[in-house]
């Protein structure tokens, strides 16, 4: 008795290791699986954000040479030669002509060699007199051993020839617009600071356009735009995972309302908490519901399609595409080509732009930022329709599913359910109509598993 037992026992065993083993594979696979999406987004914020911040250097930077004689073309044409493509140098006749480029950021940095007779600082203008002190609040290194008091007998000229001492002249300046792009600014600083200490004077820097008091780098404008694109591509999660079960226009409905919040509290971290902004909330407010309302509108018409890749397609527009080429870190003149690219009409990009646009440079260009915002919203709606269209026709299929399974197991209970036998015959042929009758259940109870099967299939699972 005891040896016909064992190998019950060990096949019992060997069973139940087996199962074990099998249950522990299968959910190995479930995890393995779900792993990929985190390990494409690790690809994907390395390619980015490496891509496009590792190694910024300047591709046709704009900027100008103040002056309209022989020296100041000289200038600006050694310095392009100098520079190959990094930089684009341009000559203007007078320091305001310059002032006024630098406010429509067609140039990002004004050289003014001589600035005798030159009109004054617009209001509000911060200057830096001094290589030493201005390289130090923007952790530039400049040239040492220039004769401040610009009494040196072997200066330079303009045009790099020796020639006698000359008497003292007024410091050579170079007039920016921090609020435009700091890193920016500092560019070209490294840029002119050499040349200036050819002239035995130290660089005096202007500020024509000044960041607000509490955001001196400006790179404040940048932060909210992280802190409303998680709002906004978090929401989507929520949206449309607990909201599946909800019709599309409510969840359409829900994006919208979701949006004004998230652009209610970035506004409020613009202004009373932070005060990255001193003035222009509203319009910046009108901005964050836009740029918030795109991609919410997007991500929930993307769920209809991704499903469980919806996270990681919308991190990829707008946090490993976004960010890096939204140009408030470094501007376009900064990155690669591909970034650069992405600038001219990218969400992130026009929120930036336009509210620097706004609060600092007197609305010049903000139309054509609001009409970038307002174009990934309409591409929203569009997402959004393509969304309900996909869910009817899903929804059509599924109807048709069932109705065509439920006519299978209606001709299934035909086809096995005989007539009702006479009742002299009844007697006789009970057992044969109970067993008919039983199969009947079972063609039924198959029916309904096809139909179950059927649905699985249409629905995705």
């Amino acid at each position: 008795m005891s040896t016909d037992r064992r190998p019950d026992h060990r096949s019992d065993h060997q069973r139940g290791h087996r199962s074990a083993r099998s249950s522990h594979s299968a959910g190995l696979r479930h995890v393995l699986t779900h792993l990929i999406t985190p390990l494409l987004m690790c690809i994907g914020m390395g390619l980015a954000y490496l891509g496009a911040f590792a190694n910024p250097a300047p591709h046709h930077l704009p900027v100008a040479v103040v002056g309209s004689g022989r020296s100041a073309q000289l200038l600006a044409q050694s310095i392009n030669d100098k520079a190959d493509g990094a930089l684009e140098v341009r000559t203007v006749g007078d320091r305001s002509a310059a002032i006024d480029l630098l406010k429509h950021q067609e140039i990002f940095g004004a050289y003014v060699g001589n600035v005798r007779g030159a009109k004054g600082d617009s209001g509000g203008a911060r200057t830096a007199e001094g290589s030493g002190a201005q390289g130090a609040s923007r952790g530039v290194r400049t040239p040492g051993g220039a004769d401040s008091a610009g009494s040196s007998t072997g200066r330079l000229r303009v045009g790099g020839e020796a020639g006698p001492a000359r008497p003292p002249q007024p410091a050579p300046e170079l007039v920016v617009a921090t609020a435009g792009s700091d890193t920016s600014a500092t560019v070209v600083q490294k840029v002119f600071t050499p040349i200036a200490a050819q002239q035995g004077a130290p660089l005096k820097v202007t500020d024509v356009v000044p960041t607000a008091e509490d955001d001196p780098t400006g790179q404040g404008i940048f932060f909210l735009l992280v802190a409303i694109s998680i709002g906004s591509y978090a929401s989507v999660a929520v949206i449309g995972g607990a909201g599946a079960v909800l019709p599309l226009r409510l969840r359409a409905a829900l994006a919208l309302g979701t949006s004004f919040v998230v652009g209610l509290i970035g506004t409020a971290f613009a202004g009373p908490v932070f005060h990255l902004v001193d003035h222009g909330l509203v319009g910046l407010a009108g901005m964050a519901w836009l740029y918030s309302a795109g991609i919410l509108l997007i991500g929930t018409g993307l769920h209809t399609f991704l499903r469980r890749w919806t996270t990681l397609g919308v991190m990829a527009l707008f946090v490993m595409l976004n960010f890096t080429s939204s140009g408030g870190i470094f501007r376009p003149e900064m990155q690669n080509g591909f970034f650069a690219a992405l600038h001219s009409f990218w969400n992130g990009a026009g929120f930036v732009e336009g509210t620097r646009s706004h609060v600092y440079f007197g609305d010049y260009g903000l139309s054509g930022h609001v009409w970038t915002l307002v174009w990934w919203l309409v591409a929203g709606l569009a997402t959004v329709g393509a969304a309900a269209l996909a869910e009817r026709r899903r929804r059509t299929a599924e109807a048709e599913a069932v109705a065509n399974a439920a006519a299978v197991a209606a001709a299934a209970v035909r086809a096995t359910v005989p007539e009702p036998a006479p009742a002299p015959l009844a007697g006789r042929s009970g057992g044969t109509a109970g067993a008919r009758s039983g199969d009947g259940r079972a063609a039924v109870a198959a029916a309904e598993r096809g139909v179950e099967e059927e649905m699985e299939e249409v629905v995705g699972v």
